[in-house]
């Protein structure tokens, strides 16, 4: 039986908005993929820990963010994994824990450019598929003709969780840039507004 192909989505998501949402659901309906989980990053090696919310309000947002889609899943599975997490270990982990899926990771142009710099490149680009999202000002790099590289013409949104984070700071509407449930969700428990 043909292995059912997974999407892996890693992101803060920090909040979830919808450039990631239009993002996963053109790769879940527009490609060969048939689901696509969104891996919520406890912490990004790359990234300052305290500039980031907490992980299990980040992973509601998703989870609220994708209620009713049959094709996206919201996954803790970096949780549980040592810190910092590396997308290698994670893809072997989860590789590991569910045989019956091929694993393929998504990524803007702008992380593909940088690809080499990361634990393992070669074993990722050796083991998986690797599907990439247009970002403008890139263009994928001397890596987007590598055989393990798939480039997609996934609709480009100029939105950054930063944006909202400093919109809501401001005390600005964030309406339309992320889903109703998840407004709701910030206002409750009264997020980024410090």
């Amino acid at each position: 039986m043909a292995k059912s192909k997974v999407g892996l989505f890693f992101g803060s998501f920090n909040p979830v908005h919808i450039g990631h949402l239009i993002i996963a659901n053109y790769m879940a309906n527009y490609t060969s993929l048939d689901e696509v989980w969104f891996i919520v990053s406890p912490q990004n090696p790359f990234k300052e820990k305290k500039s980031l919310g907490n992980m299990y309000d980040r992973l509601e947002m998703v989870n609220l963010a994708i209620e009713g889609s049959d094709k996206l899943r919201a996954s803790d599975i970096e949780f549980s994994l040592p810190q910092p997490s590396y997308t290698i270990d994670t893809l072997t982990h989860l590789t590991e824990k569910y045989p019956t899926k091929e694993f393929i990771l998504i990524m803007g142009e702008d992380n593909l450019q940088g690809l080499l710099k990361w634990k393992n490149a070669e074993i990722l680009l050796r083991d998986y598929k690797i599907v990439v999202y247009p970002r403008p000002g890139y263009d994928g790099g001397e890596l987007k003709n590598h055989p393990s590289i798939s480039m997609t013409d996934t609709p480009v949104m100029e939105l950054s969780s930063t944006f909202l984070r400093n919109a809501i700071k401001e005390g600005k509407s964030i309406k339309f840039y992320t889903p109703d449930s998840v407004i709701d969700f910030i206002d409750k428990k009264g997020l980024y507004s410090s």
